[in-house]
């Protein structure tokens, strides 16, 4: 914390014309807490003051220079999470305290004082496991589990300068005032035997996080950064404040909440050992355990952290998810392929694009209009000589089961004869400047412009769905192409305290504006550029300009790994890249790729070639229905999987490591994930490849290629032939994967098409899978339990359909009719179906001796009733 007269605490715990954005040094109070990390603590706690209130321990303290005290308070939270919260006792202004990220009021439990040693303090949670240990000079925090410390914090001092931007702060032609004067905050972690950290997206690097350098901390700092340079630190679109780390054993996170501006600095020391003495022929040695140092420092607001103590993977999704919520339902169709472009000219243009994918036999399930539907890039509004009867035209998507998603900015363009700037501005819902005037930037596409969160689209039918872009907010000529920091939001609260969770609230406010238009009963969809934590509550999230080279195809898998493990599972990036034209081979190995990744959807600029998958030739048409194909006939898998998202934490599209979180090779890798834990998905992001070495974890699994049936030990590399049609995909052993047997124009032509199940046996012959199913669209799986959940198990050479939760109940016609079994490796003598009325069927079947498969057709087994397959 930070001020003139306040005191200021520090913690210690090529596209792109970088001339237009700040590196690390260019960042007054980056500059200031670097200095205070080098000097001693002088910070520490007065013991006489700990106090024990109904759900926290507060203390003072004290900074020995200045006096000034600090209240500190220390939560013990549901599920083996800490909460530490540092603000002034006094402030001369409250600091800001971000709200609506956390769900509710955390459940917190009981921390009780323990006896420690003269001049500390030992909290515990009732069961004794996890300690926080108190040091009062200098202050510190370690957070110890079963005797092993893993994260100390420390604070440190500030010295004024003068010269560091206390006041004002200039970048090029701008200068920021500082009203209120510097109130920045520092926490630094020391991580014990931790070297691998992920998350705190966004940023297009590596999945693992990298040691820093001086200037070149990870930024968090949402920004529109047109064609974004990749495995560089600098912020740009969203902003998730929250990190997790990994070793042999065990998984933390921690959870930064602050809005403000966020830098981070890692470094790791690696474990050494040395020699003390030489006794002869006996040397005597010592060894120096690794650790990894992390140091957060905001601009503004107070020190709110979240240490969640895991232990597992899993265990950490969870804490987190309990904290900002679960990622939200999606409706059935966002799971399909959407088509989008700079723009769809008119609607004779949309009606031949939507009549195009029949022609072709390419299934998709949304058509997207970017701003030049608008009439003048006045959001809200259609051009009346483009686009002269939208719902007419919504009504020809709605008879192909499509649905429609058109754009919507923050910025709305100063026009009195503007419906949606009139009633704004009647009713005072602008960001104003220093003055108390309307903040007054320029849009990128429409000039002068208001800053606002608004939801109300005429023309619209039920079937239309919104895009938040440009939400970071982008202001065109403004600092670093975004809103000046000293502008006032809503509460008196400079935009500085608050710029990162900007788009948070646009998401937010499009959803629950899509929420009301149903009176409550549909799902809304919501695709968001700028987001925060929490953001996956209202809808999905792009990796945003990308460009149309090989190198971005390849940077998008950890970026998406990335934002999978922060809680965002409903995440892609536009196929083919946004920015350029992209070879063929290049756009059908995006295609193959964006098939097996969660949100999907093929975008280019206005100034690029026509894309539509029909236009590069038949070979390569085949190539990119195919992709597209495969992913609707999944589409049962992704929806099941979206399910465990929401009610259960588990991210979809998931790092080696999560699923492998004892296989230190899995810890590195980036270029391979799972999807779930059945399906393990390596793009190829090469051209012209025709190899590819494929990592199978598990020295105990077993794997299977899903195009071949080709069976594989885990625990090595091997290397995959991989023809243009090719992409390298395999089922994991002891798994059940459900899937579609036939493919609709859309995922509306899917609902009542029959299922085929995938068994792919473990080295112990046992399988287990399941299938979620509701009606793909409305809210009555959670307040009318009206949802089917099946379970689907393989033991003992018989296959069992059973419910997975009784409390839902779903009716449902569809059957199971087709079953794969891989990794049989005899032969049955026969095959009989026992129905849950006592009924017994025998079934015909083929068995290839070759792949070890066995093959049953023409079933007709109900999905939503108990029955068996035997095996015999």
């Amino acid at each position: 914390m930070e001020a003139a007269e306040k005191e200021e605490i520090s913690v210690k715990d090529e596209a792109v014309d970088k001339n237009i954005f700040r590196d690390c040094n260019r960042i007054a109070f980056y500059r200031r807490q670097k200095q205070w990390l080098s000097k001693k603590s002088t910070y520490q706690v007065l013991l006489d003051s700990v106090t024990t209130v109904e759900d926290s321990t507060r203390f003072q303290i004290i900074n020995e220079a200045s006096k000034v005290p600090l209240l500190a308070e220390i939560y013990g939270i549901e599920g083996n999470i800490f909460r530490l919260k540092i603000n002034e006792e006094s402030p001369l202004k409250p600091r800001y305290e971000v709200p609506d990220v956390l769900t509710s009021k955390p459940s917190t439990v009981r921390l009780i004082p323990c006896s420690g040693d003269t001049g500390s303090l030992i909290l515990a949670d009732e069961k004794g496991d996890l300690r926080c240990h108190i040091t009062a000079n200098p202050f510190k925090v370690d957070l110890v589990s079963e005797e092993e410390v893993f994260a100390p914090l420390f604070l440190y001092q500030q010295e004024n300068q003068e010269d560091l931007g206390l006041w004002e702060e200039k970048f090029g032609k701008f200068v920021d005032i500082k009203a209120n004067g510097p109130s920045s905050v520092g926490l630094d972690f020391s991580l014990h035997e931790f070297e691998h950290l992920y998350g705190i997206p966004q940023h297009a690097e590596s999945h693992r996080l990298k040691n820093t350098r001086d200037g070149d901390a990870y930024r968090l700092y949402n920004l529109d950064v047109y064609g974004y340079q990749i495995y560089d630190k600098m912020g740009i679109y969203g902003s998730v404040p929250y990190l997790l780390a990994h070793k042999l054993g065990r998984t933390i996170g921690i959870f930064w909440l602050n809005a403000s501006e966020t830098l981070v600095e890692i470094n790791t020391e690696p474990a050494v050992e040395y020699t003390l003495t030489q006794m002869g022929p006996v040397a005597a040695k010592r060894k120096v355990r690794s650790r990894t140092h992390v140091h957060w420092m905001s601009e503004s607001g107070i020190i709110d952290v979240f240490l969640l103590t895991g232990p597992t993977p899993s265990d950490v999704f969870r804490q987190y998810s309990h904290l900002t919520g679960t990622q939200a339902m999606p409706p059935l169709f966002s799971l399909g392929y959407h088509q989008c472009r700079w723009n769809y000219e008119d609607e004779q243009d949309v009606k031949a694009v939507d009549a195009g994918f029949d022609e072709h036999d390419i299934p998709y399930d949304a058509m997207w209009l970017d701003i030049e539907h608008t009439e003048g890039k006045r959001y809200f509004t259609w051009d009346q000589k483009r686009f002269p009867n939208p719902k007419k035209m919504q009504e020809l998507l709605r008879s192909k089961k499509r649905k429609l998603v058109v754009i919507s900015d923050p910025h709305i363009k100063i026009d009195p004869d503007y419906s949606v700037y009139v009633k704004a501005k009647d009713q005072g819902f602008f960001v104003r400047n220093q003055e108390g005037e309307d903040f007054e930037g320029v849009g990128k596409w429409n000039g002068d412009s208001y800053y606002i969160d608004i939801i109300n689209v005429g023309g619209s039918t039920d079937i239309l769905f919104l895009w938040n872009d440009m939400n970071e907010p982008s202001v065109f000529r403004g600092p670093e192409q975004t809103m000046q920091k000293n502008a006032i939001h809503h509460g008196n609260w400079e935009h500085r305290e608050l710029h990162n969770i900007y788009g948070f609230y646009h998401q937010m406010a499009t959803a629950e504006g899509l929420i009301q238009r149903s009176e409550g009963k549909e799902r809304p969809f919501v695709l968001t550029r700028s987001f925060f934590a929490g953001s996956q509550k209202y809808g999905a999230v792009w990796t945003g300009d990308n460009t149309a080279e090989w190198s971005y195809l390849k940077i998008s898998i950890p970026m998406l790994l990335t934002l999978s493990i922060t809680g965002i599972s409903f995440c892609g990036a536009d196929i083919g890249g946004f920015i350029g034209n992209p070879e063929t081979e290049l756009l059908v190995r995006w295609y193959q790729a964006g098939a097996y990744q969660p949100f999907f959807r093929g975008h280019a600029t206005m100034n690029t070639k026509r894309r539509e998958p029909w236009l590069f030739g038949e070979e390569y048409t085949r190539l990119i229905r195919e992709a597209i194909r495969e992913r609707y006939g999944l589409l049962p898998y992704w929806y099941s999987l979206f399910y465990h998202a929401h009610v259960a934490s588990q991210p979809v599209m998931r790092p080696l490591w999560v699923e492998f979180p004892n296989e230190l090779k899995t810890f590195d890798m980036e270029d391979e994930y799972m999807l779930g834990s059945a399906l393990l998905v390596h793009p190829v992001t090469e051209p012209k490849a025709t190899i590819v070495d494929v990592f199978l974890p598990g020295s105990n699994e077993v794997w299977y290629d899903c195009k071949t049936f080709a069976c594989w030990e885990g625990g090595c590399t091997v290397k995959i032939p991989v023809a243009l049609d090719t992409i390298p995909v395999f089922q994991r052993g002891g798994s059940v994967v459900p899937i579609k047997t036939t493919v609709g124009k859309s995922t509306g032509w899917m609902t009542e098409s029959s299922y085929g199940l995938r068994v792919a046996l473990s080295t112990k012959g046992s399988s287990v899978g399941e299938l979620y199913l509701d009606d793909g669209h409305s809210f009555q799986y959670l307040h009318q339990q009206q949802f089917l959940h099946r379970k689907f198990s393989f033991c003992s050479s018989v296959l069992i359909n059973s419910s997975a939760d009784q409390r839902g109940h779903y009716p449902s016609k569809c059957v199971v009719e087709q079953i794969l079994v891989l990794g049989l490796r005899k032969e049955p003598s026969s095959v009989i179906t026992h129905s849950s009325d006592g009924k017994e069927q025998p079934v015909a079947f083929m068995y290839c001796a070759k792949t070890s498969t066995l093959s049953l057709k023409k079933l007709s087994l109900n999905i939503a009733t108990d029955w068996e397959v035997h095996i015999i």
